[in-house]
């Protein structure tokens, strides 16, 4: 397990290597910055920030501070900025290839000086984004849906990963946006922490303050399955969030189903839980589970409605192209699957870099009709 965590570290900081690389030998050709003697300051800098997203990411695993709070989130929101810097420094060069093959006119100067300020923008625009939280409303049919269901709402929030970046503030800002729209029942579709080092019930006690008279439901992702998770759980299920592990849950004639991340892991162990959960095919039901995998399975369990999370919509460019070629059309929002309906939600928070660029950060109010 170490040799395989270290080669992943190593692969990681091969990769922030290279892109700071070129990101620093574009600027300095085009710029037509002269070197001088030795290693110039600029060249310091970019080695020290190639590797602050890595050492950042280390301390945030073993602690929780305000200052390695403060150096990771420095580290975080430069990794996003060296994203689209990365992307101008392509684009530079073929820009660059275009201008020389037609004889153009424009500067190497003069295009560093475009690209690299559109790609500030789009960074800053990108980390404000991040933080603007909206509220998207969908209205549902479910089949044979219980008459005591009609006109009720429903909230989903999914992804708020706290932890380093988003700590208990950002968990009571998400929770006054839901009792704002007076849901009578929350779902949590997985990763509510981060997985770095957090005092995990402080953060989750806010959730406390959630009314819905159906109840808070969640169900574990991914970043709670970095180690055990019963920390997260028992801190959850001490704010009274009902944590759901293969179980079903009826109200007033309508299934609540969850199934926990791991149980994604192979096809006939996703089904042998929703069949260990207790489900009624014949009755409607809502799943919840934190990644938009297994659908198939899910709807020939007879699953009425497929909620949840993880993809955040690739979060930002280019990765919300790549994330789309990953899931298909089921990466984000609201599908069918032959009787089975689905929304995969882009989530409240981030991972990584706070930046969202091509991806809003949501919580989805859901009226039953």
């Amino acid at each position: 397990m170490r040799r395989r965590r270290l080669t992943f570290i190593l692969v990681i900081q091969a990769i922030l290597f290279l892109g700071h690389f070129v990101v620093y030998e574009t600027w300095t050709s085009f710029w037509r910055t002269a070197d001088p003697p030795g290693i110039s300051a600029l060249a310091i800098v970019f080695l020290l920030l190639s590797v602050s997203f890595v050492g950042a990411s280390l301390l945030a695993f073993r602690y929780y501070n305000v200052w390695v709070r403060a150096f990771y989130m420095a580290a975080a929101g430069w990794l996003g900025m060296l994203n689209f810097f990365f992307l101008a420094s392509l684009a530079c060069w073929i820009v660059n290839a275009g201008v020389r093959v037609t004889r153009g006119s424009w500067e190497p100067r003069d295009i560093a000086e475009v690209l690299f300020g559109a790609a500030a923008v789009a960074g800053v625009w990108g980390i404000v984004n991040a933080s603007w939280v909206r509220v998207k409303r969908i209205d549902l049919r479910i089949a044979e849906l219980p008459g005591a269901w009609h006109g009720k709402v429903a909230a989903l929030a999914s992804d708020l990963h706290l932890g380093t970046v988003r700590s208990e503030g950002f968990a009571r800002r998400i929770v006054a946006m839901i009792n704002e729209v007076k849901p009578d029942v929350v779902f949590l579709t997985g990763d509510f922490y981060d997985g770095t080092a957090v005092d995990a019930e402080r953060v989750a006690r806010p959730l406390a303050e959630l009314r819905a008279q159906h109840g808070v439901y969640f169900v574990t992702g991914n970043h709670e399955e970095f180690a055990d998770p019963r920390k997260y759980i028992d801190a959850l299920s001490a704010a009274g969030v009902r944590v759901l592990n293969n179980e079903c849950v009826a109200i007033d004639g309508l299934q609540i189903v969850g199934v926990p991340y791991h149980e994604l892991a192979t096809s006939e162990g996703y089904v042998a839980a929703l069949q260990e959960s207790g489900l009624d095919r014949e009755r409607p039901s809502i799943l919840l589970v934190h990644a938009p995998n297994r659908l198939w399975e899910s709807a020939e369990a007879g699953v009425s409605l497929h909620l949840c999370g993880h993809t955040h919509q690739g979060q930002f460019f280019p990765w919300t192209r790549v994330v789309a070629r990953i899931y298909g059309k089921f990466a984000y929002g609201f599908h069918r699957l032959n009787y089975m309906q689905a929304y995969t939600t882009c989530g409240a928070g981030t991972w990584g870099p706070p930046v969202r660029l091509g991806s809003n950060p949501e919580i989805v109010v859901m009226r039953f009709q």
